[in-house]
């Protein structure tokens, strides 16, 4: 049991620090053009392209976490799960 416990936190530990340290703007090259508009609910939400194909968009909802969505697969299109809808990636913690 013990060594249940064990590796449990150890495999949490690590999921945890890997979440920390993915930041999903980091992964787009430098020629990535930001555009940020305010929706009528309050949602900020920010698209990246590169080359003026979308690669991911950042939501900063008026109220919740703020959440991306991107395009994995280099198509132009966000990724979908067909069963659950978008792919959303949050930012655990930072600093």
């Amino acid at each position: 049991m013990r060594i249940v416990i064990t590796s449990l936190a150890t495999l949490f530990a690590t999921l945890l620090l890997a979440a920390c340290a993915s930041d999903p703007t980091a992964t787009l090259p430098n020629d990535t053009v930001p555009v940020t508009r305010t929706e009528s609910n309050g949602d900020v939400i920010t698209e990246y392209r590169v080359s003026g194909v979308l690669r991911m968009v950042k939501v900063q909802p008026f109220r919740g976490p703020t959440y991306y969505v991107q395009d994995r697969d280099g198509d132009g299109k966000l990724d979908w799960d067909k069963r659950d809808g978008p792919m959303t990636y949050y930012k655990l913690y930072s600093w």
